[in-house]
Parts: C-alpha cells; sequence; structure tokens
C-alpha cells in the first residue's frame, strides 16, 4: 500500500509554509515561476495563502533562452499572474561558464542569481519553490549514485539560506511542497483548471534527472509503491545525523583554532574522521566549495606529514591551503605569475590611497611623533615588492636588521612576505608593509607627525 502522508496539496502547503513562517518573519514572498505544472501549482497554493493572510506576493520568472519557446512562457507567466493579481517580474539571463559545468548546472546558477537578484531588488526575504516529494527522492537517489556522503544524503531541507547561489545571506528558499507527490499536484491541477506550460526539454533522457524521471521511478514505483516516503525519510535520518556531526565539528573546530589558523598539534589528537568533520566544517565557514573525500584525504595527508620546515601549498579551485610553523591555513588563490607594476606617488595630505594593483590601501595616519609631513610631500614615493636584502630599523631605540629577521620575528608566513608592499622615498626604504616605517631614513618630528599602515582590501 502506498503510503500518505497529508490529506491534500492545499493542506500541505499550508502547515509547511506556517511552520517555515515560524522560522523566517515575511511580510512578503515570491514564488519561483516557470509556468510548469509545479510551479503553476504552488502559484495558486501561495495565492490563496497569501490573501488568506495578508502577505504581499511576487511570482519571479526567469527567461534562459534556451528553448524556442521561452518567449511564449515568458508571456504565459506575466498573463497568468495580471489574471490573479500577483505581481510579476521576469529576468533574462545568458548561461555562462557552460563548457565547465554543463548546461543544467550553468542554468541552475544562473537562474537562482536572477531569482535572488529579482528578491533583493523587490526586498523579499523568502523565496518559494516548487520542490516536491519526488524531486526529494531523485536527489537522494542522484547523491546515492554520485557515492555522496551524509550531507548529500539529505536532500533538500524545507528552509535554508544559499548566498552562493543567490548572491544574498539574508534571503531564505522555503519548500513547502516537499512532502506532496508529484500525482498530488497534478490531480490538484487538473481539479483546478490551472494553465501551465510543458518544456520539452524535461523529456530528454540525456539531463541525469531526467533519465532518473523516466526511466527509473516508474520502474521502483512499480515495485517499490511509496518509494518517495521512505527516500524521504532517509533524507530526514541523514539531516538528523548531519545535525550531530556539525555540532560536533563546531566544538572541535574551536578547540583546534589559532585565530584563524588550525593548529595541528590539537587537530592530530582526533580520529581521522573527525579530522576530517572538523576540515570541511572549516571549508564551510569559510564559504570554500566542498572538496572530494579522496582531495581532502591527500590534503591532510600532505599537511601532516610535511616537515616542520617545508613551504607546503595545496591549490583548492577556490583557495590554497598551506602549513606554516605548525598551523594550518586557508589564503585567497593568487597567480604565481602575475605581474605587479612599480607605483610612482606623490603624497599631497590624503588619508589613504588605493592601491588595487596591491590588493590594499595605504593610510597616512596622524600620530604624536612620525615623519616630518613637509619632508613626505616633498617625496617621490615608490610602491614595490621586496627584492632581497632590504633592512630596516623598527624603532629609534632599535638596532636595524633584515626584512627577513623581522618576518621571522612577528611569524609572518613565507607567502604572505612575497605579497607584502614596501614603501620607498626615493632609494631608501621608508616603511614595509606588516612591520612599519623604517626610523632611520626619514625626519622625525614630535606633533603633528605621519605614519603609514598597509590594510588589504576585504577577501
Amino acid at each position: 500500500m502506498t503510503e500518505k502522508l497529508v490529506a491534500s496539496p492545499s493542506d500541505a502547503f499550508e502547515r509547511a509554509l506556517g511552520e517555515i513562517r515560524t522560522r523566517v518573519s515575511v511580510s512578503a514572498l515570491a514564488v519561483a515561476y516557470s509556468g510548469g505544472l509545479d510551479s503553476a501549482a504552488l502559484l495558486h497554493l501561495a495565492h490563496a495563502y497569501a490573501a488568506k493572510h495578508g502577505i504581499t506576493l511576487f511570482a519571479f520568472h526567469v527567461h534562459h533562452g534556451l528553448s524556442s519557446n521561452a518567449d511564449e512562457w515568458l508571456k504565459h507567466c506575466e498573463k497568468q499572474c495580471e489574471r490573479l493579481g500577483v505581481r510579476f517580474g521576469a529576468r533574462r539571463i545568458v548561461l555562462e561558464d557552460v563548457d565547465k559545468d554543463g548546461t543544467e548546472q550553468a542554468a541552475r546558477i544562473g537562474r537562482y542569481a536572477a531569482l535572488g537578484a529579482l528578491c533583493r531588488g523587490h526586498c523579499v526575504p523568502l523565496l518559494l519553490t516548487a520542490h516536491h516529494l519526488d524531486d526529494q527522492a531523485e536527489t537522494v537517489l542522484l547523491q546515492m549514485l554520485r557515492g555522496a556522503g551524509v550531507a548529500g544524503l539529505s536532500g533538500m531541507d524545507r528552509l535554508n539560506a544559499a548566498p552562493e547561489l543567490l548572491g544574498n545571506p539574508d534571503l531564505h528558499i522555503g519548500r513547502p511542497l516537499l512532502e506532496v507527490t508529484r500525482a498530488e499536484l497534478e490531480q490538484f491541477v487538473a481539479q483546478a483548471d490551472i494553465h501551465y506550460v510543458v518544456d520539452e526539454s524535461n523529456a530528454d533522457v540525456r539531463y541525469a534527472r531526467n533519465a532518473l524521471r523516466h526511466q527509473v521511478m516508474p520502474v521502483l514505483a512499480e515495485y517499490f509503491p511509496g518509494f518517495q516516503q521512505r527516500m524521504a525519510r532517509t533524507a530526514h535520518h541523514a539531516q538528523a545525523a548531519q545535525r550531530l556531526l556539525n555540532e560536533l565539528a563546531e566544538q572541535d573546530l574551536a578547540m583546534c583554532l589559532d585565530g584563524e589558523s588550525i593548529d595541528i598539534k590539537r587537530l592530530v589528537q582526533f580520529s581521522t574522521d573527525r579530522m576530517d568533520n572538523v576540515l570541511r566544517h572549516w571549508f564551510t565557514l569559510r564559504g570554500v566549495r566542498m572538496p572530494s573525500t579522496a582531495w581532502l584525504s591527500e590534503m591532510r595527508e600532505q599537511l601532516l606529514g610535511a616537515r616542520e620546515d617545508a613551504q607546503l601549498r595545496v591549490t583548492h579551485a577556490d583557495c590554497e591551503i598551506r602549513r606554516h610553523r605548525g598551523r594550518i591555513f586557508m589564503t585567497p588563490r593568487r597567480a604565481d605569475d602575475a605581474v605587479v607594476p612599480v607605483l610612482r606617488l606623490r603624497w599631497q595630505g590624503e588619508t589613504q590611497m588605493l592601491l588595487p594593483e596591491y590588493g590594499g590601501t595605504l593610510h597616512f595616519d596622524l600620530v604624536d611623533q612620525g615623519i616630518d609631513p613637509t619632508w613626505l610631500k616633498a617625496q617621490e614615493l615608490i610602491v614595490r615588492y621586496r627584492h632581497g636584502g632590504e633592512r630596516l630599523k623598527a624603532a629609534l631605540n632599535r638596532p636595524t636588521k633584515s626584512l627577513k629577521h623581522h618576518y621571522q620575528a612577528l611569524d609572518i608566513p613565507a607567502w604572505e612576505r612575497q605579497r607584502l608592499p614596501l614603501v620607498n622615498a626615493g632609494d631608501k626604504l621608508l616603511f614595509a608593509a606588516g612591520i612599519g616605517l623604517n626610523w632611520r631614513e626619514f625626519p622625525v618630528r614630535t606633533g603633528e607627525a605621519v605614519s603609514l599602515r598597509w590594510e588589504y582590501f576585504s577577501e
């Protein structure tokens, strides 16, 4: 016998959106409206709910331009919203990185970015999508076939934020139809005489999800009636397990963190599984794409097996992972062969100079003791990276020492030293970012003096 979770799509929608609204405060919400059967049903359910609860409703449509029928779909959606009195918005997009991501993924990325922009432009905090129970089952099965772990088997949440997709950390995605089957939506649409469009690409079994939907799921339904509900239960169990893993990772990472780096001696106290759990959580918090299990394992082995003095760098698509003095650092990925020009500047009393070539801002701060501003205005300031052999006197009562000595004393990693600019006054080193002024190379003034300070742009 097929399991039944809800009495009707309307009841399921009312209950699910009510639960969602206990977690997100909304006075307006939007429906991702493609015009297809699922989103058409969602639009009508949301329209009735919004009227009942006094909520402003929007419907947002994304024109991908992939089908010759796309213009007609746009007109259909606009007409249906006009008939219902729903505020309508649309955006045309051009797919990017198709060769790298494939059409399906590129369309998904472009669609969510456009929906996020539409929500942001209309101050909408909650976007509803028409994902249903069959979609959840397909997602779990796809992730299983890809060898996903607990996070992948968790499927789709009823509510979540996806700032990397939507470009907005304050926008949430709600899926109030996750407990409704596709068959129930078809029945609802037929009974309500709701008009919808048919996307011919949904029948193309070259796409993995379509192949599952048309060739695999019907066989599963024949031999395992109600399998969608059981796969949804698997997703719920995986979600619970993932929450426990996240809680453990938060505790373990707090024990291992040293500033923004991870202390290796603390990390290796854990089992291999707990170490990987910590590293995955660290990647998530830093907004970096999750690496594969094989890549993570290789990274861990390299980091933990390297010599203490090794200048180890593991390259990820979004960042670089480095080891320095018993700690693991995550740094922005930069091209090693990037040519940065030498800059020649004149200071005219500004409080700061933006230097995008070097990725930061050179500040000129007023101090009680420092550089004579009249002398500084007369100098040609030269900004460049170190050549080697430079020496600096860090204070009036300190000896002059090499930059390498200062960097080591300040525990500045080697890769950061290569990116810290120097400021010369003619052929004299005036300032070294990360260290400070060179007090032997300028006339010192007490009262209304100037000091230099370097600050990187936010990553």
